[in-house]
């Protein structure tokens, strides 16, 4: 992919729910190997931003591209028309997604979680497969847990199993979806970390985030979001030190 095509645009992108408009005409671009930390209060439409750049949610109007790609959506003379779901699903493959949930299988072993997608989607040799996720385990620290089950694990390792299956994937780009807020304090840490080496290997990564800390050290960008719109954007230096808005101003105050 070229580099002057950023790995992710949202153009102008509306979302609502009946009379409930959750995005109001939001503008991002995320450049490859480049961490965006989505910040803001509760509602403020983070996570819905991040389902509708993988499709899970369908956008009332805007464009969203991944790479040069439209997602969920094929352009002809000026007008939109829905992607089949076969070529949606080929689009998902390029996006790993990270639940607050981990959502794992919970009669499958750690392995078999992590070979399931390859395996099934894209019809990936099993033995490839089974190698590519034990590396992937060791990568998070958990080469000794293959064969457990989920229910075997704390929080802090279930997530790590989540990182680790959408990595077995090969994504071009990783969406956290505040991927720590369901943990206990202390395996906060193990997940952060997890996810700061994944940056510093350069992977591209959108992450909704409450770890203000993990946003002023890992991300290239910072966007503040609050009622829909996108209030701030900027370096972590520049939203954290110098912010502009007296919204984001007044956030920042109150965590």
């Amino acid at each position: 992919m070229s580099q002057t095509i950023p790995m992710l645009r949202v153009n102008n992108v509306h979302k609502s729910y009946g009379e409930n408009e959750i995005l109001k005409g939001i503008n991002l671009e995320v450049n490859k190997g480049e961490v965006l930390c989505l910040l803001g209060p509760s509602g403020s439409g983070k996570s819905t931003l991040l389902r509708c750049i993988n499709h899970l949610e369908k956008i009332n109007s805007g464009r969203i591209y991944i790479g040069d790609k439209l997602v969920g959506a094929r352009e002809r003379n000026g007008l939109l028309y829905e992607k089949n779901e076969k070529d949606i699903c080929k689009m998902r493959v390029k996006i790993g997604m990270v639940f607050q949930n981990f959502n794992l299988f919970p009669h499958m072993t750690v392995l078999e979680n992590l070979i399931e997608g390859p395996v099934t989607v894209k019809k990936e040799n099993p033995d490839k497969a089974r190698k590519h996720a034990q590396e992937l385990l060791q990568k998070v620290g958990l080469s000794d847990w293959a064969e457990r089950f989920p229910k075997q694990l704390s929080g802090g390792q279930q997530q790590r199993v989540a990182i680790a299956r959408s990595l077995a994937m090969n994504p071009e780009l990783m969406l956290f979806d505040e991927p720590t807020s369901a943990l206990d304090p202390e395996l906060v840490g193990e997940v952060l970390t997890v996810m700061r080496d994944l940056a510093e290997s350069g992977m591209t990564m959108v992450v909704v985030t409450h770890e203000m800390e993990f946003a002023k050290n890992v991300a290239s960008k910072v966007v503040f979001m609050d009622n829909g719109y996108v209030v701030e954007e900027g370096t972590p230096s520049e939203v954290f030190d110098n912010p502009q808005s007296p919204r984001t101003k007044a956030f920042l105050g109150s965590i």
